[in-house]
């Protein structure tokens, strides 16, 4: 069974952060608020955690499109090509926000990425994530919660989403209803920014 921390963004409490690292470090899977939805993630280098996210998102792990959850875009360098000044001006303007932006990969992504040319990153202007990735040291990967109804209400319910993936994760972190709007994904390989889905994030 999951267990439920309560981690609210005004006053997030140091020792339930610490825990949720500490499952991340053990090669668990969590679900974790953001600033549009409520996501799942692990560890990017934990390969049996990335293996399990495919599994639950009910994928081949080398079909996957996680994004990549980073604190801030200090390491855009160890996962994508050299970025153009103002590519990264562009990235900086909008980012901590609602957005995930298409990027080219390096050859120094983990082996859970082998083959993929472009890689999603995410800065979510949202105080938990931030600091779970600080306190680990690197970044963690996000796939949306599925849906499989058109009501989406649990979605948006930390306590439904907990329900709904009991015997899934290890850990659902309870922020308090969440969004129900994804990010907006732009694409930045060609330099100039191309909306492939508009979400919460305005440009």
């Amino acid at each position: 069974m999951a267990k439920i921390l309560k981690i609210y963004p005004e006053n997030p409490q140091e020792n339930f952060i610490n825990e949720a690292v500490k499952v991340l470090e053990n090669g668990g899977v969590i679900i974790y608020p953001s600033d549009t939805i409520y996501t799942i993630g692990c560890d990017i280098y934990n390969h049996k955690a990335m293996e399990r996210l495919a599994q639950i998102k009910g994928i081949k792990l080398d079909k996957h499109k996680f994004s990549i959850i980073c604190n801030d875009l200090s390491h855009l360098s160890e996962f994508t090509k050299p970025i153009e000044t103002a590519t990264f001006r562009f990235l900086k303007a909008h980012l901590p926000g609602a957005f995930t932006f298409i990027l080219e990969a390096n050859r120094n992504l983990p082996t859970s990425y082998k083959g993929h040319k472009t890689v999603g990153i995410r800065v979510p202007d949202h105080v938990v994530p931030q600091l779970i990735v600080e306190k680990l040291g690197h970044p963690i990967v996000s796939t949306t919660i599925h849906a499989d109804d058109e009501i989406l209400e649990y979605s948006t319910d930390p306590e439904l989403i907990a329900e709904k993936y009991d015997k899934l994760v290890d850990l659902v972190i309870d922020s308090g209803y969440g969004d129900n709007t994804a990010s907006t994904i732009v694409d930045l390989t060609s330099g100039e920014p191309e909306i492939l889905r508009q979400g919460k994030g305005i440009l």
